[in-house]
């Protein structure tokens, strides 16, 4: 139950990456100039999807290692 949380938090990170990177796209092509913030949000997001995925592989490989002994 808790690795499928943990899968869609995932996503919802990808999910926010995703929307900020269109909005620096259509404020870029609109009038030249970029928001910081959203620059702030998609690297935070996608650092925090790679964190969150290495950290959920490794629970479910420590789970795994304890179900075989």
């Amino acid at each position: 139950m808790m690795i499928n949380i943990l899968r869609y938090t995932e996503y919802l990170y990808i999910l926010v990456a995703g929307f900020s990177i269109f909005r620096i796209i259509s404020e870029w092509n609109s009038n030249g100039s970029v928001d910081y913030f959203f620059i702030f949000t998609a690297v935070v997001s996608i650092g925090m999807f790679l964190f969150r995925r290495n950290y959920r592989k490794k629970f479910e490989q420590r789970k795994r290692d304890n179900n075989k002994e």
